[in-house]
């Protein structure tokens, strides 16, 4: 069901987090835009100015790490200024409620942690920018080492463990899916009773199935996004209005 306007959907909404027993947010790059981080498959976004890497070329290329960690500085102010919006703090509220045992994220900008979720109820699928990682051990970087040598040497630095390229710890395309945090999540879509999509297009595969696994698992499902998806035909209600204006109700619940 469409809401026919942001009143009667907030307020139908409202009765749906009452009922629930267990709600799962499922949060795309929508939730974000209000707090200064661009949408990147929007009109205008990143990816429309700038191909992305492949993880193959991130290893097999001394100048697409370059590349790659020139960006990732270039936007360094844009994530370092954000803080959580009104979605993210509705969220946060549910949480502290009990109403939220986790939830289950496609963006990387450590939002949803600094709203109030503890780290390990924050399933990130893909993955974290705000630090690095080795893709060879895995050992953890903060951004300020890599730019420092960076710029020391001129080059994307490598691990001082293993000698593998460092790099955001974020899911490249091309790059595996997590298994841990892709279990997780199965689990967590299939043991809700509300399901709840926010700021997401539901293109990106495999993470966009998790709310049609919800949905087949006997939850309900709202999608709220400006955007139509291709799931709004199965989804029990359909929020297209602004997300901070929809969630922002809820805030301090």
């Amino acid at each position: 069901m469409i809401a026919s306007d942001l009143r009667s959907g907030v307020e139908r909404l409202g009765d749906m987090i009452a009922e629930a027993k267990t709600i799962v947010p499922f949060t795309g790059a929508g939730i974000s835009t209000e707090c200064g981080i661009p949408d990147f498959r929007s009109p205008g976004g990143v990816w429309t100015r700038y191909r992305p890497i492949q993880f193959d070329e991130f290893v097999a290329s001394r100048e697409a790490r370059d590349e790659s960690w020139r960006r990732r500085f270039a936007m360094e102010e844009v994530f370092a200024a954000a803080r959580p919006g009104r979605g993210h703090r509705a969220l946060a509220s549910l949480y502290r409620a009990g109403k939220i045992p986790a939830l289950i994220t496609q963006n990387i900008d450590n939002l949803h942690q600094a709203s109030g979720f503890a780290a390990e109820h924050v399933i990130e699928l893909h993955g974290n920018t705000t630090y690095a990682r080795c893709i060879g051990c895995g050992k953890a970087y903060q951004l300020d080492w890599v730019k420092r040598r960076f710029e020391e040497e001129g080059a994307a630095p490598n691990c001082t463990v293993c000698d593998e390229p460092v790099k955001t710890a974020t899911i490249s395309f091309g790059q595996m899916m997590p298994d841990d945090e892709m279990q997780r999540a199965t689990e967590l879509s299939q043991h809700c009773d509300l399901f709840i999509a926010i700021g997401s297009s539901l293109v990106v595969w495999p993470a966009a199935g998790f709310p049609m696994m919800a949905k087949n698992c006997g939850a309900r499902l709202v999608i709220i996004n400006r955007e139509p998806t291709d799931q709004d035909d199965i989804a029990d209600l359909v929020i297209r209005h602004d997300i901070g204006e929809a969630l922002g109700p809820f805030v301090g619940n």
